[in-house]
């Protein structure tokens, strides 16, 4: 009997002592995480909308007559006008010759017309200065020298039309090409020039926002062709109205386009700025844990997971600032959290 009960005393021992070292064993086990240091940052807290972007000039130069067509040259890259090409005001563009037409314009003698009445007004102050003619002839003379320079300059209107230049500084966007001396038709499309370094979008937002979005806001820009680049906007107008079909109401955006990352028409995404700090605890959104006891981070302190509970400020979709809970330069667990508890022992691996 007493062999017996020696043996499972042996036995109780052994299993005891396995079921120690496995304890030990599990405690030693070191979590993998990846760590982050905290430094002070800035955060913007932001309210997102989308819409298309506009140029802000557009004009189509059409034929104002009826004549041969021929387009000009591009002076900075010596070849004729091209879809793409900058432009600056007063470029010229095409030319459009019919000399019936401009013979019918009399230039020429409208000009020597306007030299001669000059002479004679000139002529009739000077005789008038002296006595020699009546006030009704020195008017006869300023009438007929006003008639002479409005005819003048009617020509010079009315040549124009043989000249197509572009009325804004803006790129070229549209130009149908005819074949150089081809007959164009009053009324056809010569070029279309648009100014998109200044563009604007119009948005529709929701009602809820209407006491938090004000003009002068900054908005941050974006199109899917351009991902490494942001466009910076601002809010200039904004509808007091509320659409009751929509419950959303009216907001312009003016976008300073000045590298033309973005294209008129394009769908762009906005980001507008609310609120903003500087020099505060930014963590990722996406570390932080909902307890009963409220949210909760992992910091690494000496080797071992400790549970914080934090308070937050501002947030967007990415980041959150931490006005409580956290300071500068602790390490908070950014990887691997999600099967940690408290004062389990990690290992830093990022």
């Amino acid at each position: 009997m007493k062999k017996s009960i020696f043996i499972v005393a042996v036995l109780l021992t052994v299993m005891t002592g396995c079921r120690n070292q496995d304890q030990n064993l599990t405690a030693d086990v070191e979590n993998p995480v990846s760590v982050e240091d905290l430094k002070l940052k800035s955060i913007e807290e932001f309210i997102n909308t989308t819409g298309t972007a506009f140029p802000k000039g557009e004009i189509e130069q059409k034929s104002k007559i009826t004549a041969s067509y021929y387009l000009e040259k591009n002076a900075t890259r010596g070849r004729v006008w091209q879809l793409g090409d900058a432009v600056k005001e007063g470029a010229l563009i095409a030319r459009l010759d019919d000399k019936e037409y401009v013979n019918s314009v009399h230039m020429e003698t409208n000009e020597l017309n306007l030299e001669l009445t000059e002479s004679e007004l000139r002529k009739q102050e000077s005789l008038y200065e002296k006595g020699g003619v009546t006030l009704k002839d020195l008017k006869t003379a300023s009438i007929n020298y006003a008639n002479a320079k409005t005819t003048v300059e009617n020509s010079k209107l009315q040549l124009e039309k043989t000249r197509v230049v572009a009325p804004i500084d803006g790129v070229i966007v549209d130009l149908p090409y005819y074949t150089q001396g081809t007959q164009v038709e009053t009324g056809s499309v010569i070029v279309k020039i648009m100014d998109y370094n200044v563009m604007y979008m119009d948005v529709q937002l929701p009602e809820k926002y209407i006491s938090d979005i004000k003009p002068g806001q900054v908005v941050k820009l974006t199109n899917y062709t351009i991902p490494e680049d942001t466009v910076i906007g601002y809010i200039t107008q904004l509808s007091p109205a509320i659409n009751s079909d929509t419950r959303t109401f009216k907001g312009n955006i003016s976008i300073n386009n000045q590298n033309y990352l973005l294209r008129p028409g394009m769908f762009v995404n906005a980001d507008i700025v609310t609120n903003h700090k500087d020099s505060v605890i930014v963590i990722p959104k996406n570390i932080i844990l909902s307890r009963q006891r409220g949210k909760t981070v992992f910091i690494v302190d000496r080797g071992v997971a400790v549970e914080r509970i934090i308070d937050t400020g501002l947030e967007n979709m990415t980041h959150v600032e931490v006005i409580r809970g956290l300071t500068k330069n602790e390490r908070v667990v950014t990887g691997g959290f999600e099967t940690l508890s408290n004062k389990s022992k990690v290992k830093i691996i990022k």
